[in-house]
């Protein structure tokens, strides 16, 4: 048995001390879950066991799970949208293999708030680990609700509404709660309480403040854990790294108010749909003001409907307008709430932006007001957005020119000061990258926490608090952590591997499909063999190319069936050797790799 630092993967050991980490010898390459039997790891003793299931090697697809006992608990199940790894899948999920294998012990789930990141899985999730009851505030229980008609076949939910007030008993462990700030109402923390301290999950958090000066109300909130022993704290990581304060939301709603009141045209205003709060802010303000409210964008409508059904907005039904009615309106009056600041292809904004929207044609005056920042990986999207808006004659306002954007996630100096209100005795940082959480482990140093008591988990790994929360130990075994992709109408972890290098192949090098005619009695060729190529090479440039390929195809197959017995070939054998042999002169010829596909007729 070893001790090592909880950085010691990535880092220089002789930058930290000596750990209470306790592991044994870890693998750094992961092994595939059909390989792992996890049910051969020991039950935890006198302890907590956490694991990461899923977002900590990246954003989204958030899912945390807690084992005290015989109890598991869960908090978040959420999905991550496709990245450039995963061609043609529409979601990714977390793997919960792990929990399959103990779903008898699950308890609960906790949803910590309502964007898809945190409850987008639970349709795929919840009929594998035994369908559990959700635990969760009133509006994220609304928004889950919203999300769950669109799988009407399968079974009802048990969710049951909470209050940041609460203690439930759940099982034998009680579970409390805890109010934080977000961009969606009804956000929260929770707190499952132990006999040797309090766990505590704070879901994706910032500050209310003002210049850095942290609202009471806030002081308030944090106030129930002066008193209160804190184990562990699992907290959102994704802009620590960020020095300071984020920019406050008051002071948006400030700005974006000020350039609803001095903008004599239109105004076009791209946002998140999950932006609620700000959202409903703003459009308040707007009506203030005189405008015309249109929502043009599906998520956007339904998000808006529930906030309607709570009764949050207090906006009169008169202000609000249909597309269809823009035109009756000057164009000084109307504010448009539009989807697509991210520049997706078929959002409201894009189709604008490209001339191809039905009710909405950009023109000289209109101001375009880009209330969010740009998700990595977006850039060039946004690129193209705000050409083909600026080329039609709009103005456009975004968070790098002024204060439109505020992310609903803690900068380093607003997590430390949470930190150091929760005063955890262990942390482990959550949600987000490697990098990300990291930079969250050093400002949890610099809150008084003990460098050797902060792990940096990945995805799968076993964190057990032993010996009656003195100490951490990894375990040398992991909870299966492959992606799970959601395919069309298709979900698992097994297929995608080959699946996903073969379109990953096809969408950088092409295909390149061979059809060749053998005859039956004498193994020759009949004729020269057919080629069809997509996205490897133009054909019509590359005829001495093809000229020589056929020449292969043709020596390549003779060879074999002169060989053998007609009667007796392998066809798999015929069409792996051509594979083999074409693909090998293409890459040396091309410097590419297409997937090469023989089609064998013998006649």
């Amino acid at each position: 048995m070893n001790t090592h630092k909880p950085f010691a993967k990535k880092y220089n050991s002789s930058n930290y001390p000596q750990s209470a980490v306790t592991t044994m010898p870890t693998q750094n390459t992961y092994v595939p879950a059909k390989e792992k039997i996890t049910m051969r790891i020991p039950a935890i003793q006198e302890g907590v066991r956490i694991i990461p299931i899923s977002g900590v090697e990246g954003i989204g697809a958030n899912m945390t799970a807690f084992e005290f006992k015989d109890d598991i608990f869960i908090v978040d199940a959420g999905f991550s949208f496709k990245d450039e790894s995963a061609p043609g899948v529409d979601y990714i999920l977390p793997n919960t293999k792990y929990l399959e294998e103990r779903k008898h012990k699950i308890r609960a789930i906790i949803i910590t708030h309502g964007h898809l990141d945190h409850i987008g899985g639970l349709p795929y999730i919840m009929p594998l680990i035994g369908n559990p009851p959700i635990y969760t505030r009133l509006f994220t229980a609304i928004f889950i609700k919203k999300r769950q008609e669109e799988f009407p076949h399968l079974p009802a939910l048990d969710i049951r509404v909470v209050e940041k007030t609460d203690t439930i008993t759940v099982g034998d462990t009680p579970l409390s709660f805890f109010s934080v700030t977000h961009t969606v109402p009804d956000a929260m923390g929770v707190i499952i309480h132990t006999p040797y301290g309090a766990i505590v999950h704070s879901g994706d958090n910032k500050l209310e403040h003002e210049n850095g000066i942290v609202a009471q109300n806030e002081y308030d909130e944090y106030a129930k854990f002066k008193d209160l022993n804190v184990l562990c704290l699992i907290s959102d990581s994704t802009n620590t790294e960020r020095p300071g304060f984020s920019v406050p939301e008051s002071l948006v709603i400030k700005t974006v108010t000020e350039i609803i009141k001095h903008t004599h045209g239109r105004i076009i205003l791209g946002a998140f749909a999950s932006q609620l709060e700000r959202l409903m802010f703003i459009l308040e303000a707007a009506v203030a003001s005189g405008r015309i409210i249109i929502i043009d964008g599906r998520s956007l409508k339904s998000n808006f409907e529930i906030v309607h059904q709570l009764g949050m907005l207090k906006i009169p039904s008169e202000s609000m307008k249909t597309m269809d009615e823009m035109h009756m309106y000057p164009p000084e009056r109307l504010l448009i709430l539009a989807t697509g600041a991210q520049g997706d292809q078929f959002a409201s904004l894009m189709r604008a932006a490209n001339a191809t929207h039905r009710n909405l044609k950009i023109v000289k005056g209109d101001t375009v007001v880009l209330s969010s920042s740009i998700i990595p990986g977006n850039e060039r999207n946004v690129q193209k957005l705000k050409d083909g808006l600026s080329k039609r004659g709009a103005k456009i306002i975004h968070y790098q020119v002024s204060d439109v954007h505020s992310s609903g996630h803690a900068n380093g100096d607003e997590m430390q000061w949470i930190i150091s209100q929760i005063k955890p005795k262990f942390f482990i940082p959550g949600h987000g990258y490697h990098y990300m959480l990291v930079a969250n482990g050093e400002v949890a140093v610099r809150a008084g926490v003990a460098r050797e008591n902060i792990v940096i988990p990945d995805n799968g790994m076993i964190i057990d608090l032993i010996e009656k929360g003195t100490k951490i130990y990894i375990q040398p075994e992991r909870a299966p952590s492959a992606k799970v992709m959601v395919d069309g109408s298709s979900v698992s972890s097994d297929f995608q591997e080959l699946v996903i290098k073969d379109r990953q192949a096809l969408s950088e090098d092409g295909m390149f499909v061979i059809v060749a005619v053998v005859d039956g009695s004498t193994g020759a060729l009949r004729k020269s063999p057919d080629i069809i190529s997509r996205g490897f090479v133009y054909l019509k440039e590359s005829q001495d190319l093809l000229r020589i390929v056929r020449t292969i195809i043709k020596r390549t197959i003779e060879e074999v069936t002169m060989q053998h017995d007609m009667n007796t070939i392998d066809g798999d054998y015929l069409k792996h050797v051509v594979t083999e042999t074409v693909s090998r002169f293409l890459m040396q010829k091309t410097a590419k790799r297409p997937v090469v596909i023989p089609v064998i007729l013998v006649v």
